[in-house]
């Protein structure tokens, strides 16, 4: 059961952010953004820890669970370091995965040989 509530939040998330594409002039850039600026808002308000539980992969992989991550490592932090915190918390609890990101972006550009549009 947890595999079908994994795949039926992170699915409706997608078919949000494709609506959203499709009938409404936002450009994916801005959709992303807010994406994570909602998981940010919902992680600090305690809303999204109760999806993070129920569908596992499903809410937490999407571009939400990065803000929900962003917000609990910042209210985590703060309890630890106080007001410091609000400025390392964010970036602490999201550094493997950003390290990841650029180390998989790096390797990438190094196989291939990216090409401009022209």
């Amino acid at each position: 059961m947890q595999y079908l509530n994994a795949f039926w939040v992170g699915g409706m998330l997608c078919v949000i952010a494709q609506i959203l594409i499709n009938k409404t002039k936002l450009t994916p850039a801005r959709i992303l953004t807010t994406y994570v600026v909602s998981g940010v808002i919902l992680g600090g308000f305690g809303v999204y820890k109760p999806l993070a539980e129920y569908a596992g992969a499903g809410a937490t992989v999407p571009l939400t669970g990065f803000g929900y991550l962003i917000a609990k490592g910042t209210k985590t932090a703060i309890e630890q370091l106080g007001l410091m915190g609000a400025f390392t918390g964010g970036l602490t609890a999201t550094a493997g995965g950003i390290a990841a990101a650029i180390f998989f972006a790096l390797l990438i550009a190094l196989i291939f040989k990216p090409k401009d549009k022209t």
